[in-house]
């Protein structure tokens, strides 16, 4: 036994399942109970428990099982290995249409009409065109990068913020510290994508708020978070929505999981909420991308996608 499943929140016998029909000669394994863990040479990882890797002592690369990395660095114990991000179309791809949907689900007033149907009302409401609306998306690696082009396509006037600038035709571009006052300033709706890193933590907060565009074709700013929910100030958030800074958001991650059933956000009239599903991984097609990985590098030609654990991704 080779591959070995560590999981918490996913379903290990539908993984086992899907590597085992793909590679019928492997045995797959599932933490804790099968086989020797010393066989080992590659751990499927989803939010194992601290500990439970380094018990593996002649493993060779752990896969991350999703689109972030951070429910891996946490763990102090993590062994010294390339940890392998997953990159793969259908994950991107529905990260896209999580994006593109919510934006049209604010830009075209979804909710005003739904309420308005519930009270059999009949009203056409104001909607500007698409080329009047600003899109800004904070993190623009493979996932939002996509979704950017996406939305470009349909028309919305887009822009990215990332470390470093960006050359994509048809989205402007800012970078660092020092671009996010004018990137914010330009945005109607903002999409964050961003991995959760020290820097990252808590940066969907009351000051960047207060930053967002007040002049804007829509009732006010609206917030799309699908990255990280160690990304957003949640009183911030709900503080902002009361005040009138932000206008409605649409939130798919939390501070904690599953959401609380105290949150006053799952009352609150601006905002939608999503059970971190916008792009949910799919067994099928990551135990192909997995098994394609590891033949790979068996024949000596390394991983890609491996994470630089200092900056956590």
């Amino acid at each position: 036994m080779k591959i070995l499943l560590v999981m918490q929140g996913m379903q290990p016998e539908d993984w086992r399942r899907q590597l085992e029909l793909l590679t019928p000669t492997e045995t797959v394994g599932i933490w804790p109970g099968d086989g020797r863990l010393d066989s080992v040479k590659y751990a499927l990882a989803w939010h194992p428990p601290h500990g439970a890797l380094a018990q593996l002592p002649n493993l060779e690369a752990i896969f991350s099982l999703g689109a972030g990395v951070d429910h891996l660095i946490g763990d102090p114990a993590l062994p010294n290995v390339p940890i392998v991000r997953i990159v793969d179309p259908n994950l991107t791809m529905r990260m896209t249409e999580y994006v593109v949907f919510h934006v049209l689900l604010h830009h075209r007033r979804f909710h005003d009409y739904d309420r308005q149907q519930k009270l059999k009302q009949w009203q056409e409401l104001h909607q500007p065109a698409a080329k009047e609306v600003r899109v800004g998306i904070m993190g623009m690696g493979v996932l939002g990068t996509d979704a950017a082009c996406k939305l470009r396509d349909l028309g919305f006037q887009v822009a990215g913020w990332s470390n470093s600038v960006k050359d994509i035709s048809g989205i402007e571009s800012f970078a660092g510290s020092d671009g996010l006052p004018a990137f914010l300033n330009r945005t109607d709706i903002l999409v964050c994508l961003l991995p959760h890193t020290p820097d990252t933590e808590g940066i969907l907060n009351k000051k960047l708020f207060n930053s967002l565009a007040q002049d804007g074709q829509l009732q006010g700013p609206v917030l799309i978070n699908a990255g990280r929910g160690k990304l957003q100030i949640e009183d911030d958030i709900i503080a902002a929505l009361d005040s009138g800074k932000l206008h409605a958001v649409s939130l798919d991650v939390f501070e904690h999981e599953p959401l609380p059933a105290s949150s006053a956000l799952w009352q609150h009239q601006g905002v939608t909420i999503t059970p971190h599903n916008a792009s949910e991984s799919d067994d099928r097609a990551l135990s192909k991308y997995i098994l394609e990985q590891i033949k790979k590098y068996e024949a000596g030609d390394g991983l890609d996608n491996i994470v630089d654990n200092a900056r956590g991704y």
